[in-house]
């Protein structure tokens, strides 16, 4: 390890913290959404190899990057890319942690609100027109190492974080789209809402729920009108036409909540659900028929608990679920989000450092941290360090956050053929 210009060796986090800012900015100019040309990773790649060579270490071996040219990047950088967070202000510099969160810990996501619900008054937190929100995400990838996923729940109707009060256009809800049932109108309401967030600078959509309506009384899915329909082949029809809406105008899709949330009788938001004497097979059918199309650009975790699946642990924190389901029975090899990992379901039994270590062993791939309900400045810093301890200590190999960082990076397009 080299000496700094303080005398003291310089770690690969100061290295990269050397990389210029405007270096970056303009990398990123051309890489606000996906579609868009990508930022080239053989670029960014020689630059890293630019500033390492001022130094005596050469750069580190890794098994991805002659395969995918991604460029070999410290731990951190992969570790932080593994994170997607929420924060305060509609501006850069309301939330004080921010600048730092994306420039020191790498942070690779974001997941907009437009109201904060950490307060005792209700009030708005990233949104308030949309030529701030266009102002805002410009500002956001600017400070960003590596292009941001910038996120957002814009599924329509009840959940609608764009809201026609802020000046954006109305939106229908999946239960009114799966009633008509008339995929091609669907693929048009969903081109319509993929260009109001590409327009300000929103590549990520977390949506649209494939969640089946099994219990029209689900009080999270059905009774807010967030299913398409209690038929399985309904929602995986009404999801692939979303889908192809938002593709159209580049913009991403999550499909969400795996393994099915549809037929519990709770909310994890608020504590834990049993769906194991609720849940049925049927409700893995979108994501067999989306999965075996091609169409899925990632998939949301849900905080039930099924024992049927896994007879100890949540979805989110299961390997059984998350690898052996999703991964190696349907075949999916596409980046895994947490459900927000600050939910009760999670927190009302395990800390958030085990939270962590749980849904990073399971396969999880970005820990979504909405940092809302319950806010904190540190809680990034939190993440980093403890995913940093958990690879020193051997309980999480560094090719487990290298498979997670291939995966991220191919999504966000930073990959050669």
């Amino acid at each position: 390890m080299s000496k700094g210009l303080l005398g003291r060796p310089t770690s690969r986090r100061e290295i990269l913290r050397g990389v210029s800012l405007g270096t970056a900015a303009a990398f990123l100019a051309g890489c606000a959404a996906p579609g868009t040309a990508p930022l080239m990773a053989q670029d960014l790649y020689n630059l890293y190899l630019a500033q390492v060579a001022a130094s005596t270490k050469p750069p580190r071996s890794t098994s991805i990057q002659p395969a995918l040219r991604i460029p070999d990047v410290p731990l951190e950088m992969k570790i932080g890319q593994m994170l997607m967070l929420g924060f305060r202000g509609a501006h850069i510099g309301d939330d004080p942690d921010l600048e730092r969160n994306l420039r020191d810990q790498y942070v690779g996501s974001v997941v907009l609100f437009d109201l904060d619900l950490g307060t005792t008054v209700r009030s708005k937190r990233n949104i308030e027109s949309p030529e701030q929100l266009k102002e805002l995400t410009a500002d956001l990838q600017s400070l960003a190492r590596l292009p941001l996923l910038i996120s957002i729940d814009q599924e329509g109707g009840i959940i609608n974080r764009l809201k026609e009060s802020y000046g954006f256009p109305a939106t229908e809800s999946h239960a009114s789209l799966g009633q008509r049932n008339d995929p091609d109108y669907t693929r048009e309401r969903a081109t319509a809402m993929a260009k109001t967030l590409a327009d300000v600078g929103i590549n990520l959509n977390l949506a649209p729920v494939v969640d089946v309506a099994v219990n029209p009384f689900s009080p999270i899915i059905a009774r807010v009108e967030r299913s398409f329909s209690a038929d399985p082949q309904v929602v995986a029809e009404q999801a692939a036409a979303f889908i192809d809406g938002h593709h159209a105008q580049n913009v991403l899709c999550t499909l969400k909540h795996f393994p099915g949330h549809g037929s519990a009788l709770g909310d994890t938001h608020l504590g834990f659900v049993d769906v194991t004497h609720t849940w049925g097979e049927g409700e893995l059918t979108p994501y067999r028929h989306l999965i075996a199309k091609g169409k899925v650009d990632a998939i949301m975790t849900a905080h039930i608990f099924n024992a049927k699946l896994d007879p100890d642990l949540p979805a989110t924190l299961s390997p059984a679920i998350i690898t052996g389901l999703l991964r190696e029975q349907l075949g999916y090899d596409g980046v895994v989000i947490s459900d927000d990992i600050q939910m009760r379901a999670i927190t009302e039994r395990f800390t958030l450092e085990k939270a962590f270590e749980l849904a990073i062993l399971a396969g999880v791939d970005i820990i979504a941290i909405a940092n809302n309900v319950t806010y904190t400045g540190a809680v990034a810093d939190r993440f980093v360090n403890t995913v940093l301890q958990l690879v020193e200590r051997g309980v999480i190999s560094e090719s487990r956050i290298d498979a997670s960082y291939r995966r991220i990076m191919t999504l966000k397009g930073l990959h050669q053929a």
